[in-house]
């Protein structure tokens, strides 16, 4: 049986990690002619939330562990995160990243110290690989979202977010490819609606809920730009935490996506990448609904400027 995080573990994360990450703006915008929140986790050290449960994971290892290293997966965020907590407490870290993953991210990675090693996506397991790296170091894996000190410490950005608002938050849309952000916040925001948000073919989590019960990505998901949420299968305590809170689903398409992104340029001059954009793409679309009280995260800005500037244009 899996032993599931609780709102408590939340509370010691955020004690935890003072220091080690900054407490991100909560800004207006108006959608539809509605007022929401936007929780802006694209401008958190590193240009995601994944700092966070990094941070409260490798905080909790002790001297020896600290030595013979960490090994992570990640196609980017994750790695950055990693990267940045184990330079900061001085542990040798080695990041499983896929091939295609995008090279701000990559550069971003190996600019904090850590080794790199590459896979491709279509045709190897990067859970086997990282796994087998630190069974022959004897480093501890730290994985993206399976892991409940992980959980944990990205529920911190909910207790931000309970801070920072003038009143309580009603609905919480939140990107999600493991679930880790969506369930963190679930735990620490108990009074809120939580709804996952996707990319269409990427809905494991969405289907998962439906189903009860665990089900992975179909063969052949679809190319898409949200590099951030291709996750192929949600975990067992992300999944428990969700299905408890009976949290919602929600999917987006690529144009809608792009659409999220360039609003986020145009209205608020924040740069957001197509992942960390997508529970804005479904406000702005209509999929969800603008109720009072509603906010969407904006949980990464690691975009190649290139391509941002192609979004935007």
């Amino acid at each position: 049986m899996t032993l599931l995080p609780i709102r408590d573990d939340v509370l010691a994360a955020a004690e935890r990690i003072v220091g080690q990450v900054i407490e991100t703006p909560l800004r207006e915008a108006e959608i539809r002619r509605a007022r929401v929140w936007l929780k802006c986790e694209n401008l958190q050290t590193g240009g995601a939330f994944k700092l966070r449960g990094a941070s409260n994971r490798l905080l909790q290892l002790d001297e020896e562990q600290r030595a013979r290293g960490v090994v992570a997966f990640s196609s980017g965020n994750h790695a950055q995160g990693v990267a940045i907590a184990a330079r900061r407490l001085g542990i040798p870290a080695c990041i499983v990243m896929p091939s295609d993953a995008p090279a701000l991210k990559v550069e971003g990675t190996r600019a904090e110290g850590a080794e790199i090693v590459f896979y491709d996506r279509e045709t190897e397991d990067r859970v086997a690989i990282a796994t087998e790296i630190a069974k022959t170091r004897g480093a501890t894996l730290v994985p993206s979202f399976d892991d409940p000190d992980i959980v944990a410490g990205q529920g911190t950005v909910g207790l931000e977010i309970l801070e920072q608002m003038p009143g309580s938050p009603s609905q919480i849309l939140v990107p999600t490819g493991g679930g880790g952000l969506a369930s963190g916040i679930a735990l620490a925001c108990a009074e809120a609606a939580i709804v996952c948000v996707e990319p269409v073919g990427w809905d494991d989590m969405a289907r998962s809920l439906a189903g009860g019960q665990i089900v992975p990505v179909e063969p052949n998901a679809p190319p898409t730009l949200c590099d951030a949420l291709q996750t192929p299968r949600v975990s067992p305590i992300t999944f428990g935490v969700l299905s408890a809170r009976e949290a919602a689903a929600v999917t987006v398409s690529e144009a809608e996506t792009r659409e999220a992104v360039r609003f986020a340029w145009r209205e608020l001059q924040l740069v957001v990448e197509p992942g960390g954009a997508v529970a804005l793409a479904a406000l702005l679309s209509g999929r969800v609904e603008a109720l009072p009280g509603t906010v969407a995260v904006l949980s990464g800005g690691n975009i190649d400027p290139a391509l941002h500037a192609e979004l935007v244009a």
